[in-house]
């Protein structure tokens, strides 16, 4: 198994944790997966550890088996379960604790529960371009009005103050086109996309970004999911398609459902900063960024980012990034 089955990462590798489960067993587990933390037997099929998954998840309450190809902890179930739209809550105080401190030793059980007819927190869409790209973002929005009524834009540009743009499906007011100089500062950007928000969550894209609207509906629910596990970022996978065609950098997961209130860091390859670290953040699989890119972009990308940020201009990616998907 090169990727795994959870999250899709090829970031599978050897292992000393394991679980201990209801009735008493304990069993160790040789690989993991780096990347959401399942815990992998020796041999484990993908298909069938997908296939036992899926079962396990057609019910009220997840209950491990023990004889599973596979492990899960709490931490990394809330994630499993997002594939298939699913949130997890905890039966008690372990299990709260288990959320916040993973990845702990005791096998997951919890109560399985639809995303979508669940509590949801309202959450802002924020859009970043430059000045030419304007048109083409207010005219990606009207496919999203289902999920958001607040859409923010932040332009690279001459600094000017947020107005409002009518846009079919969204209330008066709900759209501003804001701009600043982006001044070869992607985390300062994102910051001052962050700050335009409306609502407690904001999720960002690019303006070579987009989202289905059936991911966009189910973000709500998932801000919701992640408050109740006091968890302030959440990760998409990001499908990266040079000249239309997917490149093996995937999952490549982007932490761009955030709370407002966190800020992100790095001028080039910009990350959000976390007040307690990567446990308050976990990945969400019920949808993906998709990411349009041409090869003569790709090629140039790193050189500039290098420019922009001595040391972190990620040369290595370029090549990944021109490579087609494999499992």
């Amino acid at each position: 198994m090169r990727r795994c089955f959870v999250c899709a990462a090829d970031m599978i590798g050897p292992t000393g944790r394991g679980l201990t489960y209801p009735d008493g067993q304990v069993r160790d587990f040789p690989r993991a997966c780096n990347a959401c933390g399942v815990l992998l037997a020796e041999g484990a099929d993908p298909a069938a550890c997908r296939a036992h998954l899926a079962r396990h998840l057609d019910a009220p309450d997840f209950v491990p088996d023990p004889d599973a190809p596979y492990g899960l902890d709490l931490y990394t179930l809330r994630t499993a379960a997002t594939r298939l739209g699913f949130g997890v809550r905890p039966r008690d105080d372990e299990g709260r604790s288990a959320l916040r401190h993973p990845h702990d030793r005791r096998a997951a059980q919890a109560e399985l529960f639809a995303i979508d007819g669940a509590d949801r927190h309202p959450v802002s869409l924020g859009l970043l371009g430059r000045a030419a790209e304007r048109d083409a973002l207010l005219a990606s929005l009207p496919a999203q009005a289902g999920w958001t009524d607040d859409v923010a834009i932040l332009l690279d540009g001459p600094a000017s103050a947020p107005r409002t743009v009518p846009v079919a499906g969204f209330p008066d007011g709900a759209v501003r086109v804001a701009a600043r100089p982006l001044d070869g500062d992607f985390a300062d950007q994102r910051n001052a996309l962050q700050a335009l928000a409306r609502h407690g969550w904001m999720l960002q894209l690019d303006a070579d970004e987009s989202l289905s609207p059936g991911t966009g509906r189910l973000l709500p629910g998932l801000a919701a999911l992640a408050g109740e596990g006091d968890a302030i970022s959440v990760g998409l996978a990001r499908a990266n398609r040079v000249d239309g065609v997917l490149s093996d950098v995937f999952p490549d997961v982007q932490y761009r459902l955030n709370r407002t209130s966190v800020r992100f860091a790095g001028r080039v390859h910009e990350r959000p900063v976390l007040d307690g670290g990567w446990p308050r953040s976990f990945i969400g699989l019920h949808g993906v960024i998709e990411h349009r890119l041409t090869a003569a972009h790709v090629r140039g990308r790193s050189r500039v980012y290098e420019t922009l940020d001595p040391g972190r201009g990620r040369s290595e990616e370029e090549e990944a990034l021109m490579r087609p998907y494999a499992d």
